[in-house]
């Protein structure tokens, strides 16, 4: 889809010529940066389980971030008219704009590459969870951002789209720890439900059905809800 290609390059620019992706890539990695580097020199283990366990709770936070502009930002200043006027759908508007938000997560984990080469380095890494870690961060950042893209298109204010994508990204992280405080007869249904559980499957080197279907159940429910919310705005 061409109109889709363009609206990702547009948005892939965008994303570069403001400081506010530069910010949320310091922070990424001097977050992530601390808790590989805390495991590594303090605990004196030379693994990347640490960084992968807190890598959804961390996206909670930073996928909402990336996401807060892409429909505030033209519904404030009342550019989506003009831009839904131009030959190109909703659909290919939502499509064009969630390629740019993955393309920029998986740009931000590019320098975490860092952390296996280095361990690599002083001894053997078993490079299956490694592989799954990265493409599970893929899928959680596609599901965080389709939901993302979704609190961006109720709301012109970029703060209030932020609060909302979170409450909802956090929540789904939360569900699978707080497990134990649950009855049992719907531990199953919830656990199924979070975003940690089915992340922390793939981390671990095994890539099962279940867990990407998941994921893309997550980005399309969050990218439909994004379409009705634009329709409703017509």
């Amino acid at each position: 889809m061409p109109q889709a290609w363009f609206v990702f390059k547009k948005e892939w620019t965008s994303y570069f010529t403001s400081p506010v992706a530069y910010i949320v890539i310091s922070i990424f990695l001097l977050v992530t940066g601390w808790f590989f580097f805390s495991t590594f020199f303090i605990f004196n283990q030379a693994d990347l389980r640490n960084f992968f366990a807190m890598l959804p709770l961390i996206f909670s936070f930073v996928v909402p971030a990336i996401t807060m502009r892409l429909f505030s930002e033209e519904l404030n200043i009342g550019s989506i008219e003009t831009l839904l006027t131009l030959p190109v759908t909703r659909v290919q508007v939502i499509v064009g704009k969630f390629a740019a938000a993955v393309a920029f997560v998986a740009a931000m984990m590019l320098p975490t590459l860092a952390y296996p080469a280095s361990i690599s380095l002083m001894g053997r890494l078993d490079w299956g969870p490694v592989i799954g870690g990265y493409l599970g961060a893929i899928l959680l950042g596609g599901a965080f951002a389709a939901i993302g893209l979704f609190a961006s298109s109720l709301t012109r204010s970029q703060i209030i789209a932020f609060i909302v994508a979170t409450a909802i990204c956090f929540g789904l992280t939360l569900i699978s720890r707080i497990l134990f405080f649950l009855p049992e007869t719907i531990v199953g249904v919830l656990a199924y439900l979070g975003t940690d559980h089915h992340f922390q499957n793939i981390a671990k080197g095994v890539v099962d059905t279940r867990d990407v279907v998941y994921f893309a159940s997550v980005a399309f429910i969050g990218l439909y809800a994004t379409h009705l919310s634009l329709r409703e705005k017509d």
